[in-house]
C-alpha cells in the first residue's frame, strides 16, 4: 500500500475551522438550559452531523486517511441527518413541537447505519482500494482482495451522493414552504423582516437550499470525490452563518448593557428605595428605553411567544426587569401582562380580518398570537374590544362584503 504525504492548504484550514465550530455549536445547543428547547436539540444534532461529514472530508483531502484506513467512509450514514434535522428545527422553531411521527425522517440514517456495520468488517486492503478509487485514482489497486462480508446489502452505496442530494433538496424545499405558509398566516410577505424569528429562519433556509444546487454543480465536474472539499467549505459557511445568527440574538453583545451595580459610595445600610423611585431612570434613559421597546414590539413581535416573560423581554432590551416594569407602569400606564394582551389582541384583530387567515379557527389564532389558553384569549379580547373574536370576525367579514 502506497501512502502519500500529508497535504495542508487554505481549504484544509477552512474545513478544519468548520469542524471545530460545528462541534462547539453542537455542544452549545445540547447542554445547559438550551437543551430543553426542542429546536435547539435539532440544531445541535445537525451541527454534530455536519462536523462528522466535514471531518471525513478533511481526512480525505489532507491524506490523513492513509493513516486511518480503518475508518474510511465512517460518515456516510450522517449524510442523511443534516437535511431532516434542519427541517425538524424549522418546524419546531415555528410550532414549538415536533411533527407527528418525526422518527420516520431518520429511517434512511438507520438503514445506512446498519449497512455501515458490514463495511466496518472489511479487510484493510479493501478499504484502501475504496479510498484511492474515490480520492487518488492515479494510484494502483491492491489485487486480489478477499471480502469478509457482503459490503453493501442495500445495493445503493454507489448512489449515496445522489441520495444525499435528493434528501437535501426535498427537506430544504419543505422548510421553505413551511416558512412561506407562516409568513402568509401572519399577513406578511416572504421577504419581510417581521417577525425576526421567521426572517432568520428564511435566511438560514435559503443558505441551506443552495447546498443541493452546489452539489449538482460540483459533482459532475469530478467523476470521483475530489471536489468534496468545495462542499465542505460551503458546509463551513452554513455553520458560521448559524453562529452569526446565534450571536446576533444574544443580548450580551448589544450596546448599553446595564448591570445596575450599586455605586462605590452607596452605603450598605442605606434605606431601601421605593418600588419605582423616579431617579432610577432619567427622562433621557426612559425615552431611549421606550423607543427600543416600541421598536422591538413592532418589528420582532416577541409577544407572539407564549413563554415571553418580563425578565426575558428586559434581557432583549439590555435593561433590568425592575426598570422595564417601571417604564411600562409610569409611561404606558399598564402592567406587563396588560401590555402583552394589548399587542396580542391587536395582532389577533389583524389576523381575524385578513383574507389569508380567514380559514383559521379561533383557537389557532389564539395560539399564533401567544396564548396557550383559548379562554384567556377570549377574556382578553372581550375586555379590550368589547366583542368576542367571533363577533369581531363576523363584523369584519360583513364590512368587506358590503
Amino acid at each position: 500500500m502506497k501512502i502519500l504525504p500529508v497535504h495542508l492548504d487554505l481549504f484544509a484550514l477552512i474545513i478544519l475551522l468548520g469542524i471545530a465550530q460545528g462541534i462547539f455549536l453542537g455542544v452549545f445547543f445540547l447542554t445547559g438550559e438550551r437543551r430543553r428547547n426542542i429546536a435547539n436539540r435539532c440544531m445541535g444534532w445537525m451541527m454534530l452531523a455536519l462536523s462528522a461529514i466535514t471531518a471525513e472530508i478533511f481526512l480525505n483531502y489532507t491524506n490523513y486517511m492513509f493513516r486511518m484506513l480503518e475508518i474510511v467512509d465512517f460518515s456516510e450514514p450522517f449524510n442523511f441527518l443534516p437535511a431532516p434535522f434542519f427541517y425538524l428545527f424549522t418546524y419546531s422553531r415555528i410550532h414549538r413541537k415536533l411533527p407527528r411521527r418525526w422518527g420516520l425522517h431518520l429511517i434512511p440514517f438507520a438503514i445506512w447505519l446498519v449497512n455501515m456495520v458490514t463495511w466496518l468488517y472489511q479487510p484493510i486492503e479493501f478499504k484502501y482500494n475504496s479510498y484511492i478509487y474515490s480520492h487518488h485514482p492515479e494510484l494502483p489497486f491492491i489485487d486480489p482482495v478477499h471480502m469478509n462480508l457482503e459490503e453493501d446489502f442495500t445495493g445503493l452505496r454507489d448512489l449515496v451522493s445522489e441520495m444525499t442530494l435528493l434528501s437535501c433538496l426535498v427537506y430544504a424545499v419543505a422548510g421553505i414552504l413551511l416558512i412561506l405558509r407562516s409568513f402568509r398566516r401572519l399577513g406578511e410577505p416572504f421577504w419581510s423582516g417581521r417577525p425576526l424569528v421567521l426572517a432568520k429562519l428564511r435566511n438560514l433556509s435559503l443558505i441551506f437550499l443552495a447546498f443541493p444546487f452546489l452539489i449538482m454543480v460540483v459533482k459532475p465536474q469530478y467523476y470521483h470525490d475530489l471536489g468534496d472539499y468545495l462542499l465542505a467549505c460551503y458546509v463551513t459557511l452554513i455553520i458560521y452563518a448559524t453562529s452569526l445568527s446565534v450571536m446576533s440574538g444574544s443580548a450580551f453583545f448589544r450596546d448599553e448593557v446595564r448591570l445596575d451595580l450599586p455605586s462605590e459610595t452607596e452605603s450598605d445600610t442605606a434605606p431601601v428605595r421605593k418600588k419605582y423611585e423616579k431617579s432610577a431612570l432619567s427622562d433621557e434613559l426612559e425615552e431611549n428605553l421606550l423607543g427600543k421597546l416600541t421598536s422591538l414590539l413592532d418589528t420582532e413581535k416577541p409577544f407572539l411567544e407564549s413563554d415571553l416573560s418580563l425578565p426575558r423581554l428586559a434581557q432583549r432590551l439590555n435593561t433590568s426587569p425592575h426598570h422595564l416594569s417601571q417604564l411600562i407602569n409610569d409611561r404606558l400606564g399598564q402592567s406587563f401582562f396588560d401590555l402583552l394582551a394589548t399587542y396580542r389582541v391587536r395582532e389577533a384583530q389583524r389576523l381575524l380580518q385578513h383574507p389569508d387567515s380567514v380559514n383559521l379557527k379561533i383557537d389557532e389564532i389564539a395560539e399564533r398570537v401567544g396564548y396557550n389558553s383559548t379562554s384567556a384569549f377570549h377574556t382578553a379580547f372581550k375586555r379590550l374590544t368589547g366583542q368576542t373574536p367571533a363577533q369581531f370576525r363576523a363584523a369584519a367579514t360583513s364590512s368587506r362584503s358590503a
